[in-house]
């Protein structure tokens, strides 16, 4: 396996401290040796999400749709917005030139919103270098702060290598760790605890990645998806299809390495992505599950909550980082009365505990009283493979259906999940009720939309 160069001065801090619509990945990939032949974990079933009727509102909402439409003009020429190669480390402020994918004002420094009448002010005490409030379903994007300053970002970055891995292996596959599995592993990374000489399963090892943030499940992974080096490129690959052109990825698992970034916009990007598959979406919500003879707890602390920090309420997962140059970093999706937001949060400089979380909570709880009122300062662009819809044959105007190519009025619910075998397994429990479903008429052309899927029901925390 090829060896990460990592700053030895680094460590993971996790644990120490005790991330919707048709798959965007082409079928490009191939399976490897140990994946087996099968399908993968997330096969590409239609319709896996099921949709929401734009509200009829006039006024307010054209305004909306107006700024929506003029924003996505920006879509059109990625290359041209892509950001510059990153320095070797981030400064302490926002350059001066970053990208402009998803509107003009994203690429702004400092803190981007539209507070008109009746718009809810923003939090005051935001000390984060980063953040960006979007809507889940619409892609318009809420409020944001230096959303496309390119950081090191973390074990948020197993987004993107879950997003990129999680489909070409059966979770029922046993994998034997051998020593060359492990190697490379940077010095104090979060670990589940794999052993050399043990078989595990992909499903196991999954639940070592999202719960435990475990670095060494991302490498035994990254060996049987043909090693660390392979796995590097194919993450890169699926981060430019997703049009995440802030990120170049160095270690598949986050772990801090010479200029490897991302930006709160591309993480966010990935968030969305992976929440299109169930299998993602079943591990990033898992509060705790069993692992060998002892189980595992999620340390997404808005998930499994703290002394200091409240479990969110309609919280489903995504992905929490921290590192000793990234510091805290995390992206999370939540719904309430049937609005899903994504909020993504880097390098709060107020270093209390869990700061990240509360910050990310205040962001959610404006977001939730702005949805509908404040008019977006940019949106969340779709994959490459679906950026340009198309017209429906008799020229009127495509539905979510046509526009989105997936499943519309006959799609299926997500059931309940059960992310594991065992009875221990404790599942987010979702707050809203009813499905989601597709935003009807233009909406997908207006505002480059994505469909999304149900979000679990949450059940009972044990």
């Amino acid at each position: 396996m090829t060896q990460l160069h990592t700053p030895k001065a680094s460590r993971n801090q996790e644990t120490g401290r005790l991330s919707f619509m048709s798959p965007v990945s082409p079928s490009r990939f191939r399976f490897r040796a140990g994946g087996g032949a099968g399908r993968g974990t997330s096969p590409s079933a239609p319709g896996t999400f099921s949709t929401v009727f734009a509200p009829q509102k006039t006024g307010r909402r054209s305004l909306l749709v107006t700024s929506a439409t003029v924003l996505t003009l920006s879509v059109t020429a990625p290359a041209a917005l892509a950001a510059p190669t990153p320095p070797a480390s981030p400064s302490a402020t926002p350059p001066a030139g970053m990208s402009t994918l998803g509107g003009a004002r994203l690429g702004m420094a400092g803190t981007q919103v539209d507070l008109a009448p009746g718009v809810p002010v923003l939090p005051k005490d935001l000390t984060a270098r980063s953040w960006i409030v979007s809507d889940a379903e619409s892609g318009e994007v809420l409020a944001a702060h230096n959303a496309h300053w390119r950081l090191p970002p973390a074990s948020t970055l197993k987004m993107l290598f879950a997003d990129t891995v999680l489909p070409r292996f059966p979770k029922g596959t046993r994998h034997k760790v051998v020593p060359s599995d492990l190697a490379g592993m940077g010095v104090g990374s979060s670990v589940v605890g794999i052993k050399e000489g043990r078989s595990y399963t992909v499903h196991d090892l999954w639940l070592g990645v999202f719960l435990r943030s475990g670095n060494d499940a991302v490498h035994v992974l990254s060996a049987m998806n043909g090693g660390v080096r392979q796995t590097v490129e194919d993450m890169q690959d699926h981060a430019e299809q997703l049009q995440a052109l802030d990120t170049h990825v160095v270690s598949p698992d986050g772990y801090d390495a010479p200029e490897q970034v991302s930006s709160a916009y591309d993480l966010t990007l990935f968030a969305r992505s992976g929440l299109q598959k169930k299998d993602f979406r079943d591990y990033c919500s898992t509060v705790r599950a069993p692992f060998g003879s002892s189980e595992i707890q999620n340390t997404n602390r808005l998930l499994s909550g703290d002394s200091d920090v409240p479990v969110y309420q309609g919280i489903a997962g995504v992905k929490n980082g921290n590192t000793t140059h990234a510091g805290a970093t995390f992206t999370g999706v939540a719904e309430r009365g049937g609005k899903v937001l994504l909020v993504t949060v880097m390098n709060p400089e107020k270093r209390e505990h869990n700061e990240v979380y509360k910050e990310t909570a205040k962001l959610f709880d404006w977001g939730f009283q702005a949805a509908g009122k404040v008019a977006p300062v940019g949106v969340l662009v779709p994959p490459r493979s679906a950026a340009q819809p198309t017209a429906p044959p008799s020229g009127g105007p495509a539905t979510g259906e046509a526009a989105a190519g997936t499943g519309g009025s006959g799609s299926k619910p997500v059931a309940s999940a059960t992310a594991g075998t065992g009875s221990g397994v404790g599942t987010a429990l979702a707050v809203a009720g009813g499905l989601l479903v597709l935003l009807g008429g233009g909406a997908f052309l207006v505002n480059r939309r994505w469909p999304l899927p149900d979000l679990m029901r949450r059940r009972t925390r044990s």
